[in-house]
């Protein structure tokens, strides 16, 4: 069964129905959204049951959309928190992606500006690693980029894809090793993305990522993960009342190879290792949990079949 990111939107009139019927189909919500009298769902449902939903949602004025982003985790990196590096490039680039179904980190650097003073400290470089990929926003200068890249990419294990003000034809010339993908005509700039060529170069970021995750979700199918992130996180919420208690709109967020529980380390790590999935198997018995960087979460990462040998 192949199940296909989608994002619902409709009236929050019989939402219930759709909720039922993607269960019902063997999918499963990511996120749930309530918008005043809209429901906003981010969901994973099976290839050939899409065109079901579509017509279950219809009488219920619902739109079924394409969200080839749901079920990831992207930072999105920017060279320092100064007004020159954000709000505006950053924000309106995490804030699209979330269109696209993502779920957007925003990370700030210490020290990240300028080409003689950029540094990575390993903190930053640990909380970059936990996500699915990563978005360098750069400024406009293609010496800048060229200089600081060989520090900002050591000891980075996710895909990278590069946004900077050169063309991208520039970036592929000036950034080497390669990195996964490159997004050119998007530097430094003091206003909201509004007009139409801007939110042209949006789309053509959210194009860059998506073929970027889809090439990382082929080689995760090559060798599949025991248990999908997903249904991982139905057995989480299911098994650990505690978490109903997380005042996180996401309490626990899905990733292409695993799950974030937002709850401390210490306490949980171990009641949740106990977690059993069905008969006997346990989540330790698939899963890695170490305490993630960013604010003592735990970090759930699921282990492939070759190291396992076992499907749930």
């Amino acid at each position: 069964m192949i199940l296909v990111p989608i994002t619902y939107k409709g009236g929050v009139f019989r939402h219930d129905e759709i909720l039922d019927l993607i269960e019902d189909m063997g999918g499963y919500i990511i996120q749930k959204h309530m918008i005043a009298q809209e429901v906003v769902l981010q969901a994973l449902v099976p290839k050939e049951d899409i065109d079901i939903l579509k017509t279950v949602s219809r009488p219920l004025a619902g739109e079924v959309i394409p969200a080839p982003l749901v079920g990831t985790e992207i930072a999105v990196v920017s060279m320092s928190l100064e007004i020159h590096h954000l709000p505006h490039a950053s924000c309106d680039v995490a804030e699209y992606l979330r269109t696209a179904g993502a779920k957007t980190n925003m990370i700030g650097l210490a020290r990240g500006f300028g080409k003689r003073i950029g540094l990575l400290s390993d903190e930053e470089r640990d909380i970059i690693n936990e996500h699915d990929l990563a978005i360098y926003l750069f400024g406009n200068f293609e010496t800048c980029i060229q200089q600081k890249m060989p520090t900002f990419r050591r000891g980075i294990k996710i895909p990278l894809v590069v946004c900077g003000g050169p063309s991208k034809e520039t970036l592929m010339k000036v950034i080497d090793p390669p990195v996964a993908g490159y997004i050119g005509g998007m530097g430094r700039f003091m206003h909201r993305t509004k007009e139409p060529d801007e939110l042209a170069r949006l789309d053509e970021i959210v194009a860059e990522v998506t073929r970027v995750v889809d090439q990382r979700r082929t080689s995760i199918a090559k060798d599949p993960l025991s248990i999908a992130p997903a249904r991982l996180m139905d057995v989480i919420l299911e098994s650990v009342p505690d978490i109903h208690e997380v005042t996180s709109p996401v309490p626990v967020v899905v990733q292409m190879d695993g799950i974030r529980v937002k709850l401390p380390y210490d306490p949980y790590a171990g009641r949740i290792k106990e977690v059993e999935i069905e008969s006997g198997i346990k989540i330790a018995d698939i899963c890695d949990l170490r305490p993630s960087r960013m604010r003592d979460y735990i970090l759930m990462k699921v282990k492939p079949f070759s190291e396992t040998g076992m499907l749930v």
